[in-house]
């Protein structure tokens, strides 16, 4: 076989042939194999990406006020950069409920890693995923949307702004409710629910989901929208914690306006 192989130009061209095709499918397996195994740290590399992807956003930063800014003494090369408005923060999902009245999700992400409570919390596609509640120095604990108590707020993106606030029965998971909205919005099945802006946790335009059916309420002048979240609470693996640098200096202010009040 090998001297036909080897001195006959017809055979020789067969047997490559033959041969490339052969290693050929098995480098393909090995490949696939391979893939598999380097699969983590390819999502972790995304993830980080991703990352530094939001925190160039145009949205993240907000132009100051200089009306009355008379004296500038030094300038940054990075003028942005000292008005940033919000910071993305990756973090992956460790433990999560979606079975309870109460559910939380717990980040495997803490203080030391700049997380702080109130941080409003979205997973990879701009789902909003809740705001978190309780943390430590290495973990996080996120109250998400199916949870009896949250309350975000959230709007209309057709129509004219109208705002509604946003409930969850504990009966089905991922169909969340939206009240608060007026008759006289022009809403549909199918259309799109974001985050309002009215909160310093949630940035406005996050997504949170898809109207599923539009009930009127009979005791007022609203609708009662039934909607699919759009975050998959089911399968949720990986999140972004937002850094709202304006949240602390609104907060305090919020603070003392209740007290001067009381």
């Amino acid at each position: 076989m090998y001297l036909i192989v080897h001195y006959n130009s017809y055979h020789n061209a067969v047997f490559s042939n033959t041969a490339n095709q052969l290693t050929g499918k098995v480098n393909e397996q090995y490949n696939k194999i391979e893939d598999f195994f380097y699969l983590k740290r390819t999502n972790d590399s995304l993830l980080k990406a991703n990352e530094r992807l939001y925190n160039k956003l145009r949205d993240n930063f907000q132009l100051p006020d200089t009306t009355s800014k008379t004296v500038i003494d030094t300038l940054r090369i990075d003028s942005l950069e000292q008005h940033r408005r919000y910071t993305y923060l990756q973090a992956a999902v460790i433990e999560n409920s979606v079975n309870t009245q109460s559910n939380f999700i717990v980040l495997n992400r803490g203080k030391r890693g700049n997380l702080k409570k109130g941080m409003g919390v979205i997973d990879i596609n701009n789902g909003v995923v809740g705001s978190i509640v309780d943390i430590s120095d290495d973990y996080a604990v996120v109250m998400s949307l199916l949870h009896k108590d949250s309350h975000i707020q959230g709007m209309l993106l057709k129509g004219n702004g109208e705002t509604g606030t946003l409930s969850w029965d504990g009966a089905t998971p991922n169909i969340i409710s939206i009240t608060q909205i007026p008759k006289s919005a022009k809403v549909a099945k199918g259309d799109t629910i974001i985050s309002s802006g009215n909160s310093t946790s949630i940035p406005k335009g996050m997504l949170l989901g898809f109207v599923t059916e539009v009930i009127p309420e009979k005791s007022s002048n609203n609708f009662l929208i039934k909607f699919r979240s759009a975050v998959n609470f089911y399968n949720l693996q990986y999140v972004y914690a937002i850094d709202n640098s304006q949240q602390e200096a609104i907060n305090q202010l919020i603070e003392k306006a209740k007290q001067q009040v009381k």
